[in-house]
């Protein structure tokens, strides 16, 4: 039902949209004296601001195609090894030979679902892949998934993290953005209870709400001694 009303609300505004993209266009048009104005300004930034925060954005793609290998230009593809109904597990694979016989370490990229697409992760992926195989969650958009898949909810999130955490076998680092941290250490914390031999051989968190000084370890002392 909720689905439905974001639906209707969506389609109800794409009048004032339209309207807010009109009044836009003529307030920054420069052969209209009101938008050298200080007033015309604002009124067009106002009406950008509105239609931006009401527009539905696509997907962006992550668009890596090559990748500098030792100095080589190497193509990239991406390639779907793991899929569920509500996240896939994207490996951007490197098409050469000698990308397969380095042994690169392989590192999970544990990407946002709050409300953001895997591809806020980019930078990130271009600056791995060099010397690391690459993968990341592509997390579905829960509007695009059908009821039949069922609910999911923080115990399915951490299901699935520790899904794709056993397809490495235990050879993989594992790196959390921001929100999945807490998810992710859940996830390694319940594969240690089991003592599960899968468990990942590093777990990075990087900017998620997760407070280290509840059980303080040696860097978090090195830390604080640094004033960092």
């Amino acid at each position: 039902m909720l689905y439905h009303w974001y639906e209707l609300n969506h389609a109800a505004m794409r009048p004032a949209r339209f309207v807010a993209n009109t009044v836009r266009l003529a307030c920054q048009n420069p052969f209209n004296p009101w938008s050298h104005t200080a007033a015309g300004r604002h009124v067009a930034a106002v009406c950008e601001v509105f239609e931006r925060t009401t527009r539905r954005y696509e997907k962006p793609t992550f668009g890596i195609e090559t990748v500098c290998q030792d100095g080589v230009d190497v193509k990239v593809r991406e390639q779907v090894v793991w899929q569920k109904p509500f996240c896939r597990m994207v490996n951007f694979e490197r098409e050469n030979d000698a990308a397969f016989l380095r042994d690169d370490p392989k590192v999970l990229l544990v990407a946002p679902m709050s409300g953001h697409y895997a591809t806020l992760l980019r930078g990130t992926v271009e600056t791995l892949l060099p010397d690391h195989d690459v993968y990341v969650t592509d997390w579905q958009d829960a509007r695009d998934v059908p009821l039949a898949a069922g609910r999911f909810d923080l115990n399915d999130y951490i299901d699935y993290v520790i899904e794709m955490i056993r397809t490495f076998n235990g050879d993989v680092h594992v790196f959390a953005v921001c929100q999945p941290s807490v998810p992710v250490l859940a996830a390694t914390a319940v594969m240690e209870a089991n003592n599960d031999p899968n468990v990942p051989r590093s777990v990075v968190l990087a900017g998620g709400p997760v407070d280290t000084r509840v059980s303080p370890t040696a860097v978090n002392h090195l830390a604080e001694s640094k004033g960092t």
